[in-house]
């Protein structure tokens, strides 16, 4: 019932540019060959400004990002304080539609109020706005940078929660060929590896992924009957990237990816899973006038058989959902004084699709459901950072217009005769959002900052126009929903009461106007609706000590959110799926060179499945555990534990109908990386 979408003009887009730009190194050699051998080709965009930690900025470098129990992005960022997926089971086991990424208890339901970058890239999925967390595989990349708060600059409009920056991994940091292979307990397979040669003045990076396995039951025990199924799955990835000097100060970045990802959930039959391909080139100037242009594009596809936990026979199959997502920024760094950091931009994003779904009557096809439409954005922002001695200022502006247009609902019987056919009206708005901060350098190992912030969301093709059941709960759209927005403020100290230890605390106040969110409107219905607002406040604490060959971290916060909305039965409540408390803790310790041993403990609080608090996942504390020890020549042992107390995590509660998290799992493997 899957339907690939097939998008070789897309696909191919970084292998054409690489054909047709050449070597763009050797075009200059002969013109610039002194200056060509100063060049440094980073892969990077443009440096970070000064005052980017005014908005409480967390990093997770690249030792750690190797050094994941699960192996799995989202494991990595679950050391965020304040980061969280719609529910807690990882993209193994979880619907990729309900993979959305946010901070600070902003949630309520599954689309990203994050906005997540790979090399400066939108990786949203254009129709769902969920994360293609099983493409972004963490042993590509060099680090990830987490920004708390609204964004405001290039693709801002998104980042009501923040921005989380993902960065690939240099030749340099990857080695000529780097590759591991893993099986667990069960006889899940992990295969991976990256190929990284330098070409000239540059390098290019091959890399590809494969996860399969049997899985595990995310049903309990006393719930199963003859149609339970483990939850099955099998995913692959493959990149291609390309980075290379064409001038002195300029450097050019192309980048592919595809990915296909699938799994079983709960029942026989209830298949499900998502694939893509995309590519962008990205051009970057280091010079007096810096600047970052960058175009790219996405296809992706998404489909789901819904089965029935009463009949066990098909309900929906939601057979494709071809999407495609296309966008660019310009961003100029004018020269205007060694005190401030100007930078002006525009950026624009298109998100096209629509759901293919097949109705059932009695476990038959009865009829055709077609949805979707287009949703637009072009944004224009400045922003300007401004040192003054132990003192940086930042303010930003950005406009925003807004446009969501041809939306439609048709319905068909089996010989194709439409049944009802609507279209909606379209809609569009400027809207205007900023940021201001400050950081002083108090002292000369305390910095105090305080920051501002307004935002917008638009919402997304999902939540306008795709009606879903997750039994036994159906989700209704709302072609009527308008943009959420933000308005936040945060305080906080950074102390580094020596050079190697860094501790950080930062109260926020968080505010989203006309939030999105699932609303009960009967034992078995819900609908996405506008809410008054979802309100958040809290503290986030952070910590990070390098004493020698041993590293500690840990991450703790506490968020009060609650619903506003006068006159409903959840005025007041918790966003569903939001913890007041999260907490992670990691301590390892690199005895040798090759040489890791890791231990981490996740805590997540008592959450809510509903909006009226009414069914309960209760709080969850697991302990994970990482080894790397070397052998012969470039290889090395490699152990990673999960859950390894086999704590029950519940991700999902309707009515008492449970599906449960990764118990203890226990991998075992090789590494090789050769230099």
């Amino acid at each position: 019932m899957r339907q690939t979408i097939s998008i070789s003009r897309f696909s191919c887009l970084p292998l054409v540019a690489i054909s047709l730009l050449g070597d763009p190194a050797s075009a200059h050699a002969e013109a610039a060959d002194s200056a060509a051998q100063q060049i440094v080709v980073t892969g990077i965009g443009l440096a970070t400004p000064p005052a980017t930690p005014a908005y409480n900025v967390q990093e997770i470098d690249r030792d750690r990002l190797l050094a994941t129990a699960s192996g799995r992005i989202e494991d990595a960022l679950s050391g965020v304080a304040g980061f969280q997926q719609f529910r807690r089971s990882d993209s193994r086991a979880s619907n990729p539609s309900a993979q959305g990424v946010t901070l600070r208890a902003l949630g309520g339901n599954a689309t990203s109020r994050s906005l997540v970058l790979l090399d400066g890239v939108p990786m949203a999925d254009p129709f769902f706005g969920h994360i293609p967390l099983s493409a972004l595989a963490p042993e590509r990349l060099s680090n990830i940078r987490v920004t708390k708060g609204g964004g405001s600059g290039a693709f801002g409009a998104g980042a009501v929660a923040g921005t989380i920056e993902l960065t690939s991994a240099s030749a340099r940091e990857l080695g000529l060929f780097n590759a591991q292979g893993l099986v667990d307990d069960r006889g899940d397979t992990e295969l991976s590896g990256t190929v990284a040669p330098t070409l000239g003045k540059g390098f290019a990076v091959v890399s590809g992924r494969w996860d399969r396995g049997p899985g595990f039951w995310t049903t309990p025990v006393d719930q199963r009957v003859p149609a339970s199924v483990k939850a099955k799955y099998e995913s692959w990835s493959a990149g291609l990237r390309y980075v290379t000097p064409i001038a002195p100060d300029v450097e050019l970045q192309v980048r592919g990816l595809a990915f296909d990802d699938n799994r079983t959930l709960r029942f026989a039959g209830a298949d499900t899973g998502t694939n893509g391909q995309d590519g962008s080139i990205r051009v970057v100037g280091r010079g007096r006038w810096q600047f970052d242009a960058l175009g790219y594009v996405q296809a992706r596809n998404f489909y789901n058989t819904v089965i029935s936990a009463s009949t066990f026979k098909p309900t929906l199959a939601q057979r494709s959902t071809p999407a495609t997502g296309a966008g660019g920024k310009l961003e100029l760094r004018p020269p205007v004084g060694a005190s401030h950091v100007l930078r002006l931009g525009a950026d624009w994003r298109v998100a096209e699709g629509h759901t293919n779904e097949d109705t059932y009557k009695a476990g038959v096809v009865s009829g055709h459901r077609r949805a979707g439409g287009t949703n637009r954005d072009l944004g224009l922002y400045a922003e300007d950072d401004w040192t003054l001695g132990a003192v940086v200022l930042t303010g930003g502006v950005r406009a925003d217009r807004t446009a969501i247009s041809g939306g439609m609902l048709q319905t068909s019987d089996l010989a194709g005769k439409l049944t009802s056919d609507k279209v909606y009206p379209e809609q569009s708005d400027w809207s205007v959002s900023g940021r201001g901060g400050v950081v002083v350098h108090a002292l000369p190992h305390i910095d105090v900052r305080a920051a501002a912030y307004s935002n917008l969301r638009q919402p997304t093709l999902n939540e306008l126009y795709r009606t879903f059941t997750v039994f036994p709960i159906t989700t209704l759209a709302n072609p009527a929903l308008g943009n959420e927005r933000l308005i936040g403020y945060e305080g906080g100290v950074d102390w580094r009461p020596l050079a190697a230890v860094t501790l950080s605390l930062t109260g926020f106040d968080n505010r989203v106007r006309h939030a999105i969110a699932n609303v009960t409107i009967d034992a078995t219905t819900r609908q996405r609706q506008n809410v008054d607002a979802i309100h958040a406040q809290g503290v986030e604490f952070s910590a990070r000590a390098a004493l020698g060959k041993v590293s500690l971290g840990g991450s703790l916060s506490y968020t009060n959110a609650k619903v506003e909305a006068p006159g409903q039965a959840f005025d007041g409540k918790r966003p569903s799926q939001t913890p007041r408390w999260a907490a992670s803790a990691t301590a390892s310790w690199r005895p040798a060179e090759r040489w890791n041993l890791a231990v981490t403990l996740h805590h997540v609080g008592l959450q809510y499945e509903d909006d009226l608090q009414t069914d309960a996942l209760k709080a969850a504390t697991t302990l994970d555990a990482f080894a790397q020890i070397p052998l012969k020549g470039a290889f090395s042992l490699v152990l990673r534990g999960e859950n390894l107390f086999d704590a029950t995590v519940v991700t999902r509660n309707a009515g008492g109908s449970m599906d449960y998290g990764t118990p203890r799992t226990v991998w075992a493997g090789l590494r090789i990386a050769v230099r």
